[in-house]
């Protein structure tokens, strides 16, 4: 990747069922956006059919989409660089699930542990069909366009390997038409949400991307820290603070143990208040942007548009490339 971005095309998602948060933007979307300016080849996918994996019901999608899409182009997503664009709306890519779930078998598929643990985190004891596909679908929205990286944390490995699968199971008995995707581990640590648990939409426990400045410092106010008013570096022992100083040194460009050096005695306060500081700092630009984008409904719907279509048109050859390899062109 070092020597030679250009030659990398990146397929990367989210799932819209709610704003996007300081996990998803030091996580993810951050190395996103320098691959994006370091030459790679970037699909953005907005997940919305796998809303519905884990849920009876989708929510405010369509509001959802919407705010996904400005977030990414806020933090620096270039629609002129970047395809942009959404499961339902691209019909060849969802009808790769057919040839695709016939080169797995249930009993893989039920081995799993991501879908296991996706089931458990959300308090389902009967395993749906979707989910339980989900790694299925997962490989058709990387094979479409043939993406050769994409980027996952170590608990998405199962699905990413999942897809490797496929693609060589599909080579091997039809015609080598996909490439087997390599992963692009983030570098950034597990991000904990204000409670000290994971960093979650569902638990309510996240700094918005859209939040207000104010918004912002009264989420922090309450982070959970603990008794110890001198404030060390100790993730192990002191998981809560240094998640904090973690974060601080994530938008600072600085090493945590420094920061904690730096605060000293200042207990909980001080390290709050300096993170407090440090986020509306880094999020600034992403927030002025973002409200532009807002008051430009018309712009967003051509990104969406023109996303669309060029998936559509990628999914479409794919399509017709399977098809041929599986001897179904019939006129």
């Amino acid at each position: 990747m070092a020597t030679d971005p250009a030659s990398l095309r990146m397929l990367t998602g989210d799932r819209p069922t709610g704003a996007l948060h300081i996990g998803h933007y030091f996580g993810s979307i951050r190395n996103r956006i320098r691959l994006q300016d370091s030459g790679a080849e970037i699909w953005q996918l907005i997940a919305d059919y796998q809303v519905i994996t884990d849920r009876d019901v989708a929510g405010d999608i369509a509001g959802n989409v919407r705010n996904l899409l400005v977030d990414n182009i806020a933090a620096g997503l270039d629609p002129d660089k970047a395809t942009i664009f959404t499961h339902s709306s691209v019909p060849a890519l969802n009808q790769l699930m057919l040839p695709f779930l016939s080169l797995v078998s249930v009993a893989e598929l039920q081995r799993n542990p991501t879908v296991k643990d996706e089931a458990k985190s959300a308090g389902i004891t009967s395993i749906g069909g979707l989910l339980l596909t989900y790694p299925v679908h997962q490989a058709a929205d990387i094979l479409f366009c043939k993406a050769n990286v994409v980027p996952v944390g170590r608990d998405q490995l199962p699905h990413l390997e999942q897809t490797r699968v496929v693609a060589r199971r599909f080579n091997d008995r039809y015609a080598p038409v996909f490439p087997e995707p390599g992963a692009l581990l983030s570098e950034a640590p597990l991000i904990l949400g204000t409670d000290g648990t994971k960093m979650s939409k569902s638990k309510g426990n996240v700094v918005e991307l859209r939040m207000t400045a104010d918004e912002t410092a009264k989420k922090l106010k309450g982070a959970k820290t603990d008794s110890d008013r001198v404030i060390t570096y100790d993730p192990d022992a002191r998981p809560e603070v240094a998640n904090l100083l973690t974060l601080i040194g994530l938008c600072e460009g600085v090493d945590p143990a420094a920061v904690a050096e730096e605060i000293g005695d200042g207990g909980g306060g001080a390290l709050k208040g300096r993170l407090t500081d440090a986020i509306n700092t880094e999020l600034a630009p992403l927030r002025a942007r973002r409200a532009e984008l807002l008051a430009d409904p018309g712009y967003l719907d051509d990104v969406l548009r023109g996303g669309n279509a060029r998936a559509n048109e990628v999914a479409e050859a794919t399509l017709d490339e399977v098809r041929a390899a599986m001897g179904m062109v019939y006129a």
